[in-house]
């Protein structure tokens, strides 16, 4: 009898769970906006010996359904919060024989624009050894109106930028920083890195901040973000060009940097990385996130494609207490942004993927194709990959990146 009881008891626990993960999915299916598909992690935690779907590659992105991209995929019930449930995504501007749309992303409101570079060397870059990369930048106005106009994806007209010599290799961008556009270069040949300000009006006249560590040239500056609450720049410095054959060998450790331009103070605030890359602050400037993308150039499936948490000290704003806040699962974690409520967003191989403020990976943009980097405008998420750029019309809003 006791045995009975304890089956019975089994029977309606497994019946309970089932009943449980089939009310979540009735329950996204109806808060769930139109392009998105819920993936259950419980129904992928065993899959078999026999399983045909097995990832080889990092490069493979986790797509079970078998869904055509672009799509949203939902790993949690908490990302339908960050999408709202009527979200789309929709292509608004593409060149399939150009990578026009890679990195640094710096969203203007005043001008309602987003500005942003083209590959660093690499295939349909157009850039190397001998040519720098280019600026440019699409106006969300317009955009906008092309979207009310269809259902379907648009292809609005960019603007380039015919910036100085001095600008080699845009590679990371934040701001607005008071009314300028925040760059940090990753440098072409013999012509060095630097951290540059860039009026976002024509003729948009730039000055170089910064482009030495005490008369020895950076490796490569990838990314950049300013410290809430002040005017204090962060960037890190892999040896990116290099790997990509448009620096010289690097003289310097890969490293995170502290630059103060009202004293011209520069110094290392965090360490031991193999390529560090992409690099955010939560709102409170209490923590910082980099990532490290150690496999950047290499086949080694093993090595860090890795996000990591720091303490910000208060006093001398080192980065501290390291540890480990997230690993893509699909190629690198590039370029990441937060929302107002301290999710992160990072590109990543198949996409952008989105993580909660504990670490969990709640949901991605899928895209099926590398997304480097995004950025948040009032219109919505603005999506880099590429030969394409994408609008993700969704609820939450990205956190205040303006410096005064």
């Amino acid at each position: 009898m006791k045995e009975d009881l304890e089956n019975l008891k089994m029977t309606k626990s497994a019946a309970g769970a089932i009943l449980a993960v089939a009310l979540t999915a009735v329950s996204l299916t109806k808060a769930s906006p139109p392009a998105a598909v819920y993936i259950d992690p419980l129904l992928y935690n065993v899959v078999g010996a026999n399983y045909t779907n097995w990832r080889n590659s990092s490069a493979v992105g986790f797509n079970p359904t078998n869904t055509p991209p672009p799509f949203i995929q939902v790993f949690d019930p908490s990302f339908l919060e960050i999408t709202g449930s009527s979200a789309t995504i929709r292509s608004i501007a593409s060149n399939p024989g150009y990578a026009f749309a890679h990195e640094a992303p710096v969203y203007v409101p005043d001008l309602n624009a987003v500005f942003f570079s083209n590959t660093g060397g690499g295939q349909l870059s157009y850039s190397g050894w001998f040519n720098s990369s280019v600026v440019s930048m699409i106006n969300m106005t317009e955009v906008d109106m092309a979207l009310a106009s269809t259902t379907g994806d648009v292809n609005v007209q960019i603007q380039t930028l015919y910036l100085p010599d001095t600008v080699q290799m845009v590679n990371g961008g934040t701001g607005p920083y008071k009314g300028d556009l925040l760059f940090v270069t990753a440098g072409r040949a013999l012509l060095p890195p630097s951290v540059v300000r860039v009026n976002p009006k024509p003729p948009y006249n730039t000055t170089v901040l910064l482009d030495n560590f005490l008369g020895r040239q950076f490796n490569s500056i990838n990314d950049v973000k300013v410290l809430p609450g002040t005017d204090i720049i962060f960037f890190t410095d892999p040896a990116g060009g290099w790997i990509g054959r448009w620096r010289p060998e690097p003289m310097l450790p890969e490293q995170v940097y502290r630059f103060d331009p009202s004293t011209g103070q520069v110094r290392v605030v965090a360490d031991q990385f193999v390529h560090p890359n992409g690099i955010a602050f939560t709102p409170d400037g209490k923590t910082a996130f980099v990532t490290d993308t150690a496999s950047l150039g290499e086949t080694e499936q093993t090595l860090p494609a890795t996000i990591y948490q720091y303490d910000v000290d208060p006093s001398t704003q080192s980065f501290k207490n390291r540890r480990v806040f997230a690993y893509a699962d699909s190629g690198l974690p590039d370029g990441f942004q937060l929302d107002s409520k301290g999710n992160i967003y990072a590109g990543c191989g198949d996409g952008t993927h989105v993580w909660n403020a504990e670490g969990t990976l709640i949901g991605k943009f899928y895209l099926n194709n590398t997304s480097a980097q995004m950025i948040f405008t009032k219109s919505g998420l603005v999506i880099l990959d590429g030969t394409v750029m994408y609008l993700a019309d969704i609820e939450a809003r990205g956190m205040n990146l303006t410096t005064l």
